[in-house]
């Protein structure tokens, strides 16, 4: 079109970039663990630096990995891979 102008172009900084969690499709449908209280959960394996997000209390999960020390890798139900504190989980019966 004439007389429409476009903003200039700028490329964002590496910060700018969400990590993703891994995605499990589909997500699961029966469960392990009931999460105690709210706790964040990490990308990748460690428990340390930024969360990725946290754990809704009572929110299921399935135990994938039970790791070294507090560490855990679960799936919510949104199909999300992640590592968080086992502690912070309980069985379901």
């Amino acid at each position: 079109m004439k007389g429409m102008l476009r903003p200039a172009q700028t490329v964002m900084p590496p910060s700018a970039l969400e990590p993703k969690p891994d995605v499990v499709v589909p997500p699961p449908n029966r469960f392990t663990h009931a999460v105690r209280v709210r706790q964040p959960f990490y990308i990748g394996t460690v428990l340390r630096g930024e969360p990725g997000g946290t754990l809704s209390a009572g929110a299921k999960v399935v135990l994938m990995v039970r790791g070294k020390g507090d560490l855990c890798r679960v799936i919510d139900r949104r199909g999300r891979y992640v590592a968080t504190s086992f502690k912070g989980l309980r069985p379901l019966s």
